[in-house]
């Protein structure tokens, strides 16, 4: 699984103008599905979104976790993370979860954050979603735990 982790201010997203999910202060992650993923992939990623320190501590330096300062996690479903863009114009989605098991583990991942951390939002797979954020930093870092780094 590939999540995109950005410190915001701010976070929500939109799907046919109804607000869908929004926090203040905390972390957006798009979330990319990819081939052969499964729970585990799904636990190790949160694992790190809850843990991962990006936020200041007393002297200023990244030493806090989103879990630490009780900020939210907006998490938004975005399979063109699992884009080949190798060679080419155009990607290819063929590293990309089918749709079913993309839905299916993005949805275990909603849960399984609600069940350690709150407050959580997230986005509607498969939907067209506009997404507004205020990038805190700029803060922006890229998370894989694909099946192959975990052997």
């Amino acid at each position: 699984m590939i999540g995109l982790l950005q410190r915001v201010t701010n976070a929500r997203v939109e799907v046919g103008g109804d607000i869908v999910g929004e926090i203040g202060p905390g972390l957006l992650a798009l979330v990319g599905v990819e081939r052969g993923d499964g729970e585990q992939q799904s636990d190790r990623l949160l694992e790190r979104l809850l843990g991962y320190r990006v936020f200041a501590d007393a002297e200023g330096k990244m030493n806090r976790s989103v879990r630490e300062i009780g900020g939210g996690l907006l998490l938004v479903p975005q399979f063109t993370l699992a884009a080949d863009t190798r060679k080419g114009m155009r990607p290819s989605f063929t590293p990309a979860a089918p749709p079913a098991s993309g839905e299916r583990l993005f949805a275990y991942l909603v849960e399984q954050a609600r069940r350690q951390h709150e407050p959580v939002a997230a986005g509607c797979f498969g939907a067209h979603m506009r997404v507004s954020l205020t990038n805190d930093g700029p803060v922006t870092f890229w998370l894989q735990t694909s099946s192959r780094s975990l052997e």
